[in-house]
């Protein structure tokens, strides 16, 4: 099982219909406090927030990887929400985001972060991949495309 593959989970991804970043963020957010990945939802989202104020997390393609590491959290854990339309990010490329992996987990691990990070932009920066995430309509499915990432 790949590095990116084992923090995924079908009950993770969620199929955005929203008009804003902050909204796209509470939403994801949401899912995984209801999935039982986070301590405090209003914690998580505050850093997350406060995370994209110091710079955006939409790296281009249409992709945002916003993140956050706080204390107590015992492993690392991915969202990802999917917005086929798009939404405004302030994108270092200007254009909108369509896909979001939220990142959360220890701030003690940074070197498992790091690997984590850079497997994850690895896989993204395949744009085949980023159009069938697009395409599909099943979290199943989405997942699948990241086995042995």
């Amino acid at each position: 099982m790949g590095l990116v593959e084992k923090y995924l989970d079908p009950k993770q991804v969620i199929f955005l219909d929203v008009e804003s970043r902050d909204v796209a963020l509470k939403e994801l957010v949401t899912l995984l406090d209801k999935v039982g990945k986070l301590e405090s939802a209003s914690a998580f989202y505050q850093a997350i927030l406060d995370r994209e104020k110091i710079v955006s997390t939409g790296i281009g393609m249409g992709v945002a990887i916003p993140h956050a590491k706080l204390p107590g959290y015992a492993s690392f854990f991915i969202a990802i929400g999917i917005h086929p339309k798009g939404i405004p990010w302030d994108s270092i490329d200007g254009l909108p985001v369509r896909l979001i992996f939220m990142i959360g987990g220890p701030d003690d691990r940074q070197t498992e972060y790091l690997q984590l990070l850079s497997r994850l932009t690895y896989a993204i920066k395949d744009e085949e991949r980023r159009k069938k995430m697009l395409q599909l309509s099943s979290q199943e499915a989405i997942i699948a495309l990241f086995e042995g990432v």
